[in-house]
């Protein structure tokens, strides 16, 4: 014959699912902030979205850096600038992957900075510059990979691998450039 009432299983199986409960209703409400019901981590999404603009916006600004030497050496050497020119335009569309989102009704970004010093009057050093700096580009996307969340990371490396190709080629125009 069954017993009824309450049985020691019975009361154990009760005391660990209002255990379980009281737990469960703990933790759900833990992530809220004192200040207005956001949540904690919303400082830390912030930082993080920061972060990422900051990295952005020096990539567009060394992209820009960028496009004016290439636009330097072309115009100083015409003989170069068939060679240039499609890497010139890979360049650009890096530029435009890498900007920022813009809020609505938000000022353009400013012009792009004037490309420092004088371009070398020997085509075949100012090809050899040109691909120094993209090295150094490559270089500075690489190690901003620590700093990106995944997706801006993805883009970086994929810009950095580019930008390692432009070097890789731009020392073979260099070769191919007579002096």
């Amino acid at each position: 014959m069954r017993r009824t009432g309450t049985t020691r299983r019975g009361a154990l199986t009760a005391t660990g699912a209002l255990a379980l409960g009281a737990v469960l209703t703990g933790c759900g409400g833990g992530d809220e902030a004192a200040d207005g019901g956001k949540p904690a981590h919303s400082g830390a999404r912030a930082a993080a979205a920061k972060t990422e603009r900051t990295l952005r916006e020096k990539a567009v600004r060394d992209g820009a850096l960028q496009l004016a030497r290439y636009d330097l050496v072309a115009e100083a050497h015409p003989a170069t600038a068939a060679g240039l020119a499609p890497l010139r335009a890979a360049v650009r569309e890096h530029g435009k992957a890498l900007a920022p989102p813009r809020a609505k009704g938000a000022p353009k970004a400013d012009a792009p900075p004037a490309a420092p010093g004088p371009v070398s009057a020997d085509p075949k050093a100012a090809v050899k510059e040109l691909a120094a700096d993209e090295r150094r580009r490559a270089d500075a996307y690489a190690g901003a990979l620590l700093n990106a969340g995944p997706e801006l990371a993805r883009l970086l490396a994929s810009v950095a691998a580019a930008a390692a190709a432009h070097a890789y080629l731009l020392t073979e125009l260099a070769e191919e450039t007579a002096a």
